[in-house]
């Protein structure tokens, strides 16, 4: 929840998302290799060929992030929220196409009424911004992508969750240094951050935007690592709540109008159900440890 709100307050004064993405994985990168170095951190070696099978997964995972911060430089943060929450949507009608077959009834129409909510609020949006809500929409089609990929091709099994990040960071690297020469970004933006850093609170954001980047990153992987993937959906929700409800009173932005409000509502009421759906469809599932032991007498 605190990360939105780093990212919205840091893009507020330094406008290089793209350049500060690129500072902000090179740190985790360089955090996690010293601390394996000095035998802070157990990780095994760099191996190629977990790297080449990453390399997709984690393209569309850093532009999936790259979108995102982009995003928040032209939208509200409620806003943001909301159009995040479509990415269920997203996720359901790729399933379908690729074979996955229909979602329950409850699933479905959660997922409508999110979009719904989406629509609504951004009719009642007199603060719209067309392209932070392309670059938002943009990043629920990478983030996706990301979903998928990771399902079909399980690339981040067996790994930790600081392997996963590392592997993610130092994969997107050349990535992302050739994206910020390519978009005219490097070396001015470099420039700017050493000249904004002389400011103590400006330098107090930037740091607590790395090291939560890392800590936020972490503990998502973490979290479906020892949990689920659902678990850290329904977390990822309720922590949505939080973040869209706080979005209204800091770091302004947002003009409060009612089909703005009842737009939100509606959205963050169809992800607490979706939340709910799921996990209602993952209790109601037939446990696969008698399946797997009678395939295996077999």
């Amino acid at each position: 929840m605190a990360m939105v709100f780093i990212n919205k307050a840091i893009l507020m004064q330094y406008a290089n998302s793209m350049t500060l993405l690129t500072v902000q994985q090179l740190a985790t990168v360089l955090l996690i290799y010293f601390g394996q170095t000095m035998g802070h951190i157990k990780a095994k070696p760099f191996d190629t060929a977990v790297a080449k099978k990453i390399f997709p997964v984690s393209l569309f995972y850093n532009a999936n992030v790259a979108f995102a911060l982009a995003s928040l430089k032209g939208v509200n943060i409620p806003m943001y929220i909301a159009i995040k929450r479509l990415t269920p949507l997203a996720v359901l009608i790729t399933g379908f196409y690729s074979g996955k077959g229909r979602p329950s009834t409850q699933v479905s129409l959660s997922v409508l009424l999110i979009a719904a909510g989406v629509i609504i609020a951004a009719v009642g949006d007199f603060s719209v911004d067309i392209m932070g809500y392309s670059m938002a929409l943009t990043s629920v089609f990478f983030q996706t992508m990301y979903l998928v990929l990771v399902e079909k091709s399980g690339a981040e099994d067996g790994l930790s969750s600081i392997e996963i990040m590392f592997y993610n960071s130092f994969i997107s690297l050349p990535f992302l240094f050739f994206l910020i020469i390519a978009t005219g970004e490097f070396p001015n933006s470099l420039a700017l951050l050493i000249a904004k850093s002389s400011s103590l609170t400006f330098l107090v954001i930037l740091i607590l935007s790395l090291v939560m980047g890392i800590v936020l990153n972490f503990t998502m992987f973490l979290c479906t690592i020892v949990n689920s993937a659902l678990t850290t959906t329904i977390v990822g929700v309720l922590k949505g709540v939080g973040s869209t409800t706080l979005g209204f009173f800091l770091l302004g932005g947002v003009e409060v109008h009612a089909l703005n409000v009842t737009g939100l509502i509606i959205n963050t009421a169809g992800g607490i159900w979706y939340s709910y759906a799921k996990y209602q469809q993952k209790k109601n599932k037939p446990p696969k440890l008698i399946l797997d032991e009678e395939a295996h007498r077999r």
